[in-house]
């Protein structure tokens, strides 16, 4: 079966509710949050289940995505998704960092654009112990870059901006895959439970611009808490002046409950509030 779910053209600064909330933005893709919603999607009902496969396609601010779910009993046993081309616009880019100095970070993008760091920078590895710390530093990181550069997407103008940062561990010969850990800090000072979708496809085309992992390769991604991601580059591609790759991404999901949200046309803050303490912010 293969469904598509067409969304209205939207613009990726705007306040639309089929665009991707973070905490500080709406942004054009998610990974983790399409195998999260292809999960529901499917296992609620809302499209039809067919196993053992169902084809779902997403249209994302950042282009149409093709959703794999290999299902059983009335569930996805796991949720594959081929990304929008990814790429890189510089490697080892100089960012001056307040108290850090001159740090050299890679600019990608995965869906979204990220802030890549090797993890030796901070001197610790990725583990959820750290995560404070690795929180800390990778915010400082980077809000200094979002002040230097702004990254513009070839193809689409209104995405532009730095969004996402993570911290590379160094890739690891696993048989015949790479196996690599990673931490993404997304703001306002957290850390990504999961390996990270779109960091994922940013760091591949990292790594495949390192020559560190090569087309059709395994990709084992790794988050601070153990669990992974499956990915690979399923060919190569541009996107307008860059050289790109397709890469595919697989993981799985669990339902763990299911909320309503209101507003009260009375409500003095219908559209939320933020107290400047975890937040970050005057």
């Amino acid at each position: 079966m293969c469904t598509n779910i067409l969304l209205p053209p939207c613009n990726p600064q705007a306040d639309a509710g089929f665009l991707i909330m973070e905490s500080d933005e709406w942004v054009p893709m998610s990974g983790s949050n399409t195998i999260c919603t292809t999960t529901v999607l499917l296992e609620t009902g809302i499209v039809k289940m067919i196993e053992p496969v169902t084809i779902v396609k997403l249209d994302t601010a950042a282009g149409l995505v093709t959703v794999v779910a290999e299902c059983e009993n009335g569930k996805c046993k796991n949720v594959a998704f081929d990304n929008v081309p990814s790429f890189v616009w510089e490697l080892d880019c100089p960012i001056e960092v307040p108290d850090l100095g001159t740090v050299k970070v890679d600019v990608a993008w995965g869906g979204m654009v990220y802030i890549l760091v090797d993890i030796k920078f901070a001197g610790m590895d990725v583990t959820s112990a750290n995560g404070a710390a690795l929180v800390a530093i990778g915010e400082k990181i980077k809000r200094a870059a979002q002040k230097q550069i702004e990254p513009v997407h070839p193809e689409n103008s209104e995405i532009r901006g730095v969004s996402n940062f993570v911290w590379m561990a160094p890739p690891e010969t696993a048989g015949e895959a790479v196996r690599a850990v990673n931490a993404v800090v997304v703001s306002p000072g957290r850390l990504d439970r999961s390996p990270c979708g779109t960091g994922t496809c940013a760091r591949m085309a990292v790594m495949h611009a390192r020559g560190q992992l090569a087309e059709k390769q395994t990709l084992l991604h790794i988050s601070p808490i153990g669990t992974e991601f499956q990915a690979h580059i399923r060919g190569v591609t541009k996107a307008g002046q860059y050289d790109a790759v397709l890469p595919t991404v697989k993981g799985r999901a669990w339902i763990s409950g299911s909320k309503q949200i209101v507003v009260d046309p009375q409500d003095p803050f219908p559209e939320g509030f933020r107290v400047g303490d975890a937040w970050h912010v005057g």
